[in-house]
């Protein structure tokens, strides 16, 4: 059976070298990193996981907290921690919260059997007060820090006032913003901020949906019904901005249903630039989130806060919007 020696022989590195690499421990570099692993593969060198955790008092897992594994912006986000997290010798144990609060218990004890070191949390059910008590860092993606280490955004508001000056250029007049999920208060909301913001500033015509969005429409991920009341209740739209591409492709859909042409009658915007706005015909117009690299910041952030290092309260992002077929 190999050995760490073994390792540091076929690397040419000393075996504190190679132990910095497993533990990540100080700067390694990539070159480097990639020659140790590319080294264990070929002498099917397998580190005691247990020893290095008790010494360390935890191990190189993160555990990752989302609502919706299924979703198409989520599937993008976790594709990108894992990637990030690989390539800083990580790993990521997941955690689907469905939005239920009853979960929390469990991720809680699960958490400590792993020794995680940090919490990677995009779920906006679950109260972050309770994971102090692991005495790990935490950050959270798009959702308020509360009782985090670090919080990692996108520019919400920002991506809502393009998504209105995109729909005015278009030419439209009576605009409405279709949210996704408004029963908890997440950074998001700032779509609809900045939307409304640029609307009044540019006296566009902003039609009020009405009453809060059922929450048990984001668990299940279906709007048609919301969409087809929506668009009855208002004929005269001729510009709708989604809070996510997966409302704008249902959007589409019941566009499609009643003989409404997209974009000769509505425009539309979506929000995420997930891969299923690019599948549609017609290709939806969207504000892309920087999703990499608000992952990669966030898995660096979090392995930074384990070594005790300074890292910043809050980071937002910059967003853009890319132009597709439905405007």
């Amino acid at each position: 059976m190999a050995t760490l020696k073994d390792v540091a022989k076929e690397t040419g590195l000393t075996v504190s070298t190679v132990s910095r690499v497993l533990n990540n421990r100080g700067y390694i570099s990539s070159n480097t990193r990639e020659k140790v692993y590319d080294a264990m593969k070929r002498l099917n060198y397998q580190p005691n996981e247990l020893a290095r955790s008790l010494s360390k008092q935890t191990t190189n897992t993160i555990g990752v907290i989302v609502p919706h594994i299924d979703h198409p912006y989520f599937a993008r986000l976790l594709s990108s921690l894992e990637t990030a997290a690989y390539q800083n010798g990580y790993k990521l144990l997941l955690f689907n919260s469905r939005e239920r609060d009853e979960k929390e218990d469990e991720y809680m004890e699960m958490c400590k059997a792993s020794r995680v070191a940090g919490i990677i949390l995009c779920s906006g059910s679950v109260e972050t007060e309770r994971f102090r008590d692991l005495n790990v860092p935490l950050v959270t993606i798009e959702r308020f820090l509360e009782y985090g280490t670090s919080a990692v955004e996108c520019d919400n508001r920002q991506g809502g006032r393009l998504a209105a000056q995109h729909l005015l250029e278009c030419g439209c007049t009576n605009v409405i913003y279709l949210s996704g999920e408004n029963a908890v208060s997440m950074p998001a909301d700032d779509r609809a901020l900045g939307f409304m913001e640029l609307c009044g500033q540019e006296g566009l015509h902003c039609l009020d949906p009405g009453k809060e969005i059922d929450a048990r429409l984001y668990a299940s991920l279906d709007y048609h019904a919301y969409i087809e009341k929506i668009l009855t209740e208002f004929p005269e739209i001729d510009g709708i901005f989604a809070s996510s591409d997966v409302i704008a492709a249902q959007v589409i859909q019941i566009c499609s249903k009643r003989g409404i042409k997209i974009p000769e009658q509505i425009r539309l915007v979506g929000f995420d630039d997930s891969s299923i706005a690019s599948l549609t015909t017609p290709g939806i117009t969207t504000i892309r989130q920087p999703v990499r690299e608000m992952a990669e910041m966030a898995v660096r952030m979090l392995i930074r806060a384990e070594r005790k290092e300074i890292v910043p309260n809050r980071t937002t992002l910059p967003v853009t919007l890319i132009r597709r077929e439905t405007t």
